[in-house]
């Protein structure tokens, strides 16, 4: 670790004498950028060769590779034929075409040159394809051919990222061609995870800033909620607040199937850091903590709804169902449109997924503390939610319906302490603080967070030495 600390060091210092230079003519800076390349790469590689070949107990991180000015590369409305192999006949030439607004089958079966009119027949009244209901703007749609021109299958990935079976995945439908007609599957399959890391500094605003730098709104997002409690995104951002993000993105077959989490951020606003990593002691449910190892959210979240309005409060009311009756209603109830996701408010394991009386189509979660969720009226429930399943705060577990003995369209949540009702949103402030680590876990946390912790580090010193560059990649 010695070699690698003073291989850091003399980058650090290389990098330093860059940032003083005066006076730079074109070839000068030239040069600089070409020096300041491989400065950079000579940090990232010592931290990088210091945790490559650690001691047992220190992880091993991704490989990574340095790209500058990073140019955009998103996927072409048009279609554009896959490589493939003039040696192998068999390998099915591949076109993809991404869906845009207003599309409809036949406009996308047209991008990819299908003129097979039984195809579009197949998918008009085949219910299980429920091709026309899925069509998502910005998703891909494939179809593959043999040498001679016969349409062999086409896909859609109508989920390109998923975690349902702990697991990163991408889940489409194919449409395979055969003799006698089509027929079609639901696949889930797994996608490779690839981790990247960017910087930036605040010019007009956060997602102008992301943008440039390459970031996919889904984990600016992600960046705002995270650091929600400690930094207020909508009023609070200044010009120079500055950010460094380590993130999950995903490809399959080499094409980009979307965005996955945030693992590590830090924010300066106003010369202020804030934290955070991503932290699963099973690998399976986690959260995040700055880098001291305190938790960044509360044990339980207000709502589990998103954008939805309150229609009936906790306490004595009427409710309707077949025979009105009067009583105590022990939850409250979100309007909301059927279809509208229903996330998990907190840590827990599901106690009941299933028809539960008047509460209709019901998930129960059960958390620390002897306390209960409920999750009433729900038209569905999210993939992979059965009895015994570990869910984490924040986590889709359905979505809004009307069920049992329900009115309308919407969410019935309840709050339990040892089964009793209580009023959830007067309870929010007396709730219980989330979990802290146990002790064992302290370690644990330490050795995790450690590779993300250096690559902040070495990218804090990048745009120390370099404050101009607004935004940079490292992949």
């Amino acid at each position: 670790m010695t070699q690698n600390n003073d291989l850091a060091t003399a980058g650090a210092s290389a990098l330093t004498q860059l940032g003083t230079s005066t006076q730079p003519t074109a070839g000068s800076r030239l040069l600089r950028g070409l020096l300041l390349s491989a400065v950079l790469l000579l940090c990232i590689g010592a931290a990088a060769l210091g945790m490559v070949q650690p001691a047992q107990t220190e992880p091993i991180p991704p490989e990574q590779s340095l790209v500058q000015n990073v140019l955009p590369f998103p996927l072409s409305a048009d279609p554009t034929p896959a490589e493939h192999s003039a040696t192998a006949p068999n390998t099915p030439y591949v076109t993809e075409t991404r869906i845009r607004s207003g599309d409809t089958i036949a406009t996308i079966l047209k991008r990819l040159d299908i003129t097979d009119s039984s195809l579009s027949s197949y998918l008009a009244k085949e219910a299980k394809v429920r091709f026309a209901s899925k069509l998502v703007p910005g998703r891909s749609v494939q179809a593959a051919t043999d040498h001679n021109g016969r349409l062999q299958w086409v896909r859609y990935f109508h989920t390109p990222t998923s975690n349902s079976t702990g697991e990163p995945t991408v889940k489409l439908l194919q449409i395979n061609a055969e003799a006698d007609g089509f027929t079609a599957d639901e696949l889930e399959l797994p996608s490779e995870v690839h981790i990247e890391v960017a910087v930036g500094t605040i010019e007009r605003s956060l997602f102008a800033t992301t943008d440039a730098a390459g970031i996919p709104d889904n984990i600016t997002m992600q960046m705002a909620e995270v650091l929600g409690s400690k930094i207020d995104f909508f009023r609070g951002i200044h010009r120079g607040d500055q950010f460094r993000v380590v993130y999950e993105n995903r490809t399959f077959e080499g094409r980009p199937a979307g965005p996955g989490r945030v693992l590590a951020v830090e924010f300066m606003n106003k010369g202020k850091s804030s934290t955070a990593v991503w932290f699963s002691p099973d690998g399976k449910t986690g959260s995040y903590y700055n880098l001291d190892g305190e938790s960044l959210r509360g044990a339980f979240l207000r709502n589990s709804i998103k954008f939805s309005r309150i229609s009936s409060t906790f306490g004595l009311r009427t409710i309707a169902n077949n025979q009105a009756w009067s009583g105590h209603h022990p939850g409250v109830d979100y309007v909301a449109p059927t279809g509208t996701p229903i996330h998990a408010t907190a840590d827990g394991v599901v106690q009941l997924a299933g028809w539960h009386f008047g509460y209709g189509n019901t998930i129960i979660l059960k958390h620390h503390s002897k306390i209960t969720t409920l999750y009433a009226h729900q038209s569905r429930f999210a993939d992979g939610i059965t009895v015994g399943t570990k869910v984490s705060q924040g986590q889709l577990i359905g979505y809004v319906g009307s069920t049992g003995w329900s009115t309308g369209p919407h969410l019935h949540y309840e709050f339990r302490v040892a089964d009793k009702p209580i009023d959830p949103l007067s309870a929010t402030a007396a709730m219980p603080a989330a979990t802290p680590l146990e002790p064992e876990q302290r370690a644990e946390f330490a050795q995790a967070v450690a590779p993300y912790r250096q690559q902040l580090q070495v990218l804090a010193k990048f745009q120390e030495v370099m404050p101009e560059i607004s935004s940079v990649a490292v992949r």
